[in-house]
């Protein structure tokens, strides 16, 4: 659906580098990155209010680097929504399909489409400044979904909301996206928006990306520190690699790691908090890693308990209040880490 080949856009201080990327037709692709990295300029670039100063971006196999923004087909949903201000909610989902020369019996229609299929039909004949930001982006979504794009464009769309609307609207996208079957491309810092709703992430900074995987490549094996940071694995140890036989073990400060990996240069390991299971005795398991350590902390962050544990080297673990309850675990009390060599991640 969407090919990106070798693009680079300089804008001000800032340079898009050598983005190669392809979006599958009708997959839901979701651009992680923290501010600053692009993903918005790179959204721009795709819906044609830039052009690249090198590279060529294809739209079903047709090339469109120099095609005008209104000949792409294409729906942008800003994150500020940018919703007319004179024009009611009725008159914002009108104006793509006028601009398109419907007849008005057609645009009634659809209007009376996207207000049952986004529950706004209350809301036809307020102005967006009487709107709260939940109804403000089902407004815009509405608006962008009328014209029956190719593709939808979201730039950072939950980011202006409160948790709870925030879990809302993120549902209705992805009900939005299962049922109308069009291609979306949603750039966001959010690792929970980009883990709960992509079919594949690409991971940006300073211009670039640096992988490309489904979400569960991304979180569970990135490929470099600054990624494994990003999406929040919190375990990340430097150290030496060493293959024996079909495992590796990677040493750190004197703690060894044993990794089913076959990564013999690996400069890094990275294992995420919730893959490792805590225990009052040492236990015989199929786990390969078996580590004593000291509790040095605990933080209650919800449903789950955060502990950081003195094994030589720190580790946090992520376990469920009731199995801490169970345990009666407390700070400076001695407690086993167990878990898999399948978890423990290698990078260079």
């Amino acid at each position: 659906m969407i090919r990106i080949e070798n693009v680079s856009k300089k804008w001000d201080n800032f340079m898009l580098s050598n983005i190669s990327l392809e979006v599958r037709k009708g997959e839901y692709f979701v651009v992680l990155g923290p501010t600053g990295a692009g993903k918005t300029l790179l959204l721009e670039l795709i819906a044609g209010f830039h052009h690249p100063d090198e590279g060529r971006i294809y739209i079903d196999g047709r090339d469109v680097t120099s095609l005008p923004s209104a000949e792409r087909n294409i729906g942008f949903v800003y994150q500020e929504y940018m919703l007319f201000p004179h024009m009611n909610v009725k008159e914002n989902i009108a104006y793509g399909l006028k601009m398109r020369e419907m007849k008005q019996t057609e645009i009634e229609k659809k209007i009376e489409e996207m207000a049952k299929s986004y529950r706004i039909k209350h809301l036809l004949h307020r102005y967006p400044e009487s709107l709260s930001g939940g109804e403000k982006q089902r407004v815009a979504i509405a608006r962008a979904m009328a014209v029956e794009p190719k593709i939808l464009l979201l730039d950072e769309p939950l980011s202006a909301l409160d948790p709870e609307m925030r879990g809302e609207i993120r549902r209705e996208i992805k009900d939005m996206h299962e049922k109308s079957g069009v291609t979306v491309v949603h750039v966001t810092h959010s690792r929970e928006d980009a883990m709960l709703l992509a079919d594949r992430i690409a991971v940006m900074n300073k211009g670039k990306i640096l992988q490309i995987g489904k979400p569960e490549e991304i979180f569970r094996k990135p490929a470099s520190k600054f990624i494994a940071q990003f999406v929040g694995v919190e375990n990340i140890f430097h150290g030496k690699a060493e293959k024996k036989g079909n495992i590796t073990h990677f040493i750190c400060d004197g703690v060894e790691l044993v990794s089913s990996m076959d990564v013999p240069d690996a400069k890094y390991a990275s294992i995420r908090p919730e893959d490792i299971i805590i225990s009052k005795q040492k236990i015989e398991s199929s786990a390969r890693n078996c580590i004593k350590g000291r509790v040095k902390a605990i933080v209650d962050i919800g449903s789950l308990m955060r502990l950081e544990v003195d094994c030589g080297v720190d580790f946090v673990v992520h376990i469920t209040r009731e199995s801490f309850e169970e345990m009666g675990i407390d700070v400076g009390k001695e407690i086993y880490l167990i878990f898999k060599a399948q978890n423990v991640h290698l990078f260079r």
